[in-house]
């Protein structure tokens, strides 16, 4: 495996439609911040990781190319969804990459899925209160969110501590690798509230 199959495999999603039409270049190096933020909190690879809303890829593709762990890959468009698994199905593309369409409400309960992760990455997904509702119960106890964050904004502005204490969950503040991302920790487990049904977390958002 080289980084020629994660070239070439954002190349085609940006071609697709499914990427912005920035060069692949920066976007990379975006994605590979998640990675960093992972990196100075535990020292090894995470054993199983959820990209949450994958899309085009980002930051689910540079990941699993990264650390060749267990990776899913998690979208509701099935065309997106295609389009993944075609890729992890590539000769030179790394192993241990999963695929599965779906909303993020709903796999949260699967049984294989629920509290199976020690990271959920999340880029572009949903506002604060939406992406954590949507990624907490992938979540085992002990177990890491990591947001992509716009600029120029405060994390208490965004990240309502009493509002994520309804989730179990913790803000550790930002970490800056070029862009900003948000990390929080499981702390606790999640009320069987959480996720609410399939759209309630963006349309009647915790906090």
């Amino acid at each position: 495996m080289t980084d020629d199959w994660l070239t070439r495999a954002l190349e085609e999603s940006r071609a697709r439609g499914y990427l912005g039409p920035q060069s692949i270049e920066p976007q990379i190096a975006h994605a590979h911040g998640f990675a960093l933020c992972w990196e100075a909190i535990r020292p090894s690879p995470p054993a199983d990781f959820l990209d949450l809303g994958s899309g085009g890829g980002l930051p689910g593709l540079v990941l699993q190319e990264r650390w060749r762990s267990h990776g899913v890959l998690l979208d509701s468009m099935e065309k997106r969804a295609n389009f993944l698994s075609e890729t992890l199905a590539w000769s030179d593309a790394p192993k241990g990459g999963e695929v599965i369409t779906a909303r993020a409400e709903d796999a949260a309960r699967w049984p294989e899925l629920e509290g199976q992760f020690d990271l959920v990455t999340a880029r572009a997904f949903g506002s604060p209160a939406a992406t954590s509702e949507c990624a907490v119960r992938f979540l085992k106890l002990g177990g890491v969110l990591i947001v992509s964050e716009p600029p120029g904004e405060r994390m208490e502005e965004r990240w309502k501590t009493s509002g994520l204490a309804l989730l179990g969950l913790v803000a550790q503040g930002r970490s800056r690798y070029g862009t900003a991302y948000e990390v929080l920790f499981k702390e606790s487990p999640t009320d069987q509230r959480y996720p609410r049904l399939s759209g309630t977390p963006k349309k009647r958002p915790l906090f």
